[in-house]
């Protein structure tokens, strides 16, 4: 039986996730090389994780040095932390992708 089947009775399987909460989650943000760049990642992921220390972002400038990337680890304590954590980071206008 697949994790997508319904039960008999309708009600659909929770899937398992595949972390264990809370747990240490890294995330890359790219955005352009710009003043305000990583203050602004900076300000998203400690609205998720109050706890967030910038001090532990991995920072990967391009070889023209155009753009940043930023490796963010953050303290996830739910699915639901971490896709909203996504939507805000996405939604952002200084961030280009974030995986």
């Amino acid at each position: 039986m697949s994790t997508d089947a319904i039960p008999e009775d309708g009600t659909p399987l929770e899937r398992a996730s595949l972390i264990d909460y809370p747990s240490a989650f890294p995330i890359k943000v790219m955005g352009a090389q710009a003043e305000g760049f990583e203050a602004a990642v900076v300000e998203v992921a400690r609205r998720f994780d109050p706890a967030f220390d910038p001090a532990t972002i991995e920072r990967r400038p391009s070889k023209a040095g155009n753009y940043l990337g930023l490796t963010l680890t953050v303290t996830a304590t739910s699915r639901g932390q971490l896709d909203e954590l996504y939507r805000a980071l996405s939604s952002h206008p200084m961030v280009k992708v974030v995986l």
